[in-house]
């Protein structure tokens, strides 16, 4: 944790969850990775990464397995430039930190797959989340991109639950945009599943995007929307529903319009 967190951080987290119940569980938290550590979970904001790379020395973390639980697909990459055994992996919940050491989930799901590294699928299924294996990197990231780019952009666009706006003809649009990115990146993505998991998902869905906006915190704009315009802009594909959302979040944001 940050060095101002810490100091107000309890010891234990206190969860909240739908999933997994209401508990509390004792979690020693330091400023700085300061033992050697068999895995080493990333789940920071993509706008926070490169200041996190620096709370984890790569001397320290070793041969632990890296597994980034991250919003996109460029942190990878970046990530294999600090350490040695990087886990292609992607995560499917709604969940929020309320207080210092509170944590509320509220999705009806808690979904992670791996690409690899079957000791840690099998403790994270012993924890009673949802885990899955998968072979294909590059699929198992674009389809929670896909998934994400729509909900993310549009639920902060118009500042309304998913219910409301999965419907609309720019979410639509920006899926189809996402999904031809994902095959121009070499993913072989099935989108009727995920028209199924936008109907599925609970009508009063807020994304993390729309709470970061409403709390004054930076979008994660280029993490999610960046790829699928860069793609199309080397590709030749139209991206304009994408830059569409992304300029609306931007005007609510007050951020300076640039390219995602």
């Amino acid at each position: 944790m940050r060095p101002q967190s810490v100091a107000g951080y309890p010891g234990r987290l206190r969860v909240q969850s739908v999933v997994l119940g209401n508990f509390e569980v004792a979690a020693p938290a330091s400023p700085l990775l300061d033992r050697d550590v068999d895995v080493l979970l990333v789940a920071t904001k993509a706008t926070q990464l490169e200041h996190a790379l620096e709370l984890a020395p790569p001397e320290r973390v070793g041969e632990a397995v890296v597994v980034p639980l991250l919003n996109g697909v460029d942190h990878v990459e970046l990530l294999r430039t600090h350490y040695r055994n990087v886990v292609g992996a992607a995560i499917r919940v709604e969940s929020e930190r309320t207080a210092s050491g509170v944590i509320e989930q509220k999705s009806p799901f808690v979904r992670l797959d791996l690409a690899g590294a079957e000791e840690v699928q099998t403790a994270l299924r012993d924890a009673g989340l949802d885990c899955r294996g998968r072979d294909d990197e590059p699929t198992l990231l674009w389809e929670k991109l896909v998934f994400l780019a729509p909900v993310a952009l549009a639920t902060t666009a118009f500042d309304s639950p998913l219910g409301a706006v999965r419907e609309d003809p720019s979410f639509v649009a920006c899926r189809e945009e996402a999904a031809t990115a994902a095959r121009a990146a070499g993913a072989t993505v099935d989108l009727d599943p995920i028209r199924a998991q936008h109907e599925a998902a609970p009508a009063a869905m807020q994304s993390s995007m729309q709470k970061d906006v409403a709390a004054g915190r930076e979008p994660e704009l280029a993490a999610i929307a960046g790829p699928i315009v860069r793609l199309g802009a080397e590709h030749g594909f139209p991206t304009a529903a994408t830059v569409s959302l992304v300029e609306r979040v931007r005007a609510r944001s007050h951020e300076p319009v640039r390219n995602p």
